[in-house]
């Protein structure tokens, strides 16, 4: 080992999902919309002037932080901007999570917070699932530097209610609560009406999913204009200009246009509720979801090895290697035909087990 390495930070990194790009692929992996962002979105696109790309864009993001507080009924000065949920969450962790106590979230849960506490040397503790995978907000009623989960969860995509996350901010009065709402908007019920009740909840969205916009990267955090002040001395400590001129502007038209958000998220979980009938019909059992994903798991496979078998047919799916959930795989929703394609699948593979028994 070369001296310097010895001052090297060492993080056992996130691991995304894969990102394959082949013509004929189906790609259930990695929770993206399958429909096109709103059609204002395009729009605005095609009518964008790149003559602005040399002048910088507003740090304060105004435009886009405005319709957002439109949008969830909110001040201006309660709401913060950032390049995808992953970067609001990032800075959050970074601003709020400082105690020597350990801040708490579940056991199975989105991959990336274990490595954010590392990386920024923050103490945790992982209080386990229920053995239907639900968290059980009792274990969040004890001491703690912080408090952090998805509502609806990944990967298992269960949610709790929101009098249920309000029992737990009721017992965290004193340390900061994030409720990462990334699926939200398939079913889970939003806390958004409790940050104006609550000075330390922060609600982190994201338009990746519902808005059909992975590839724009912008999120964004809700809470009161305390939590929002000091989110943006850290972000300004950083880099003052973190949202580009074009996401700026196709974030907006991404808000506006509410009737297509209702439709595709509503195309969404009608696929997700026929989904889970067809595939119970071929032996699969999947928790009760309010994402855009199912979690699934059959008693006579292997998740490896039926992954692997999708993976061979260009059907992409997500298999966690990991405690507890190595029998299962998270099967984003696609378009009814991308779907037809994987019961298609589902049922040569069940004739095939069949036949070898």
């Amino acid at each position: 080992m070369s001296a310097w390495e010895e001052n090297v930070r060492r993080v056992t990194p996130y691991t995304p999902g894969d990102q394959p790009n082949r013509p004929k692929m189906i790609k259930l992996n990695t929770n993206e919309n399958p429909y096109p962002p709103a059609p204002g979105v395009e729009k605005a696109l095609r009518d964008f002037d790149p003559d602005c790309l040399r002048l910088y864009p507003d740090p304060g993001a105004s435009a886009l932080v405005n319709v957002l507080a439109d949008y969830c009924h909110v001040k201006r000065e309660q709401v913060f901007v950032g390049v995808g949920s992953d970067d609001v969450l990032a800075m959050a962790f970074m601003t709020f999570f400082n105690s020597e106590k350990p801040i708490l979230f579940p056991d199975i849960t989105y991959s990336f917070y274990p490595v954010w506490a590392e990386e920024f040397r923050i103490p945790y503790e992982t209080p386990p699932l229920d053995e239907g995978f639900h968290i059980v907000k009792e274990d969040y009623c004890r001491d703690n530097g912080g408090v952090i989960f998805p509502n609806p969860n990944a990967p298992t995509s269960l949610a709790l209610g929101a009098s249920e996350v309000e029992d737990i901010l009721r017992h965290n009065q004193d340390v900061v609560v994030i409720v990462d709402e990334a699926y939200v908007d398939f079913g889970g019920e939003s806390v958004l009406p409790l940050v104006d009740r609550y000075d330390n909840l922060l609600v982190v969205q994201t338009f990746s999913k519902s808005r059909s916009m992975a590839g724009m990267r912008i999120g964004f955090a809700v809470g009161s204009p305390r939590l929002i002040r000091y989110l943006n001395d850290v972000k300004y400590s950083f880099n003052s200009y973190t949202m580009n001129q074009l996401t700026l502007r196709l974030g907006v038209e991404a808000v506006l246009d509410e009737a297509y958000f209702q439709e595709t998220t509503g195309k969404i979980i009608r696929t997700r509720e026929a989904a889970r009938r067809r595939l119970a019909g071929l032996g699969f059992q999947s928790l009760d979801s309010r994402a855009n994903f199912l979690f699934i798991t059959h008693p006579e496979y292997e998740a490896k090895e039926l992954y692997e078998a999708l993976k061979k047919e260009d059907i992409y799916v997500r298999y966690f290697d990991a405690p507890r959930i190595s029998r299962y795989l998270r099967v984003t929703i696609g378009t009814d035909e991308q779907m037809e394609a994987l019961y298609g699948f589902l049922e040569r593979y069940e004739a095939l087990h069949r036949k070898e028994r």
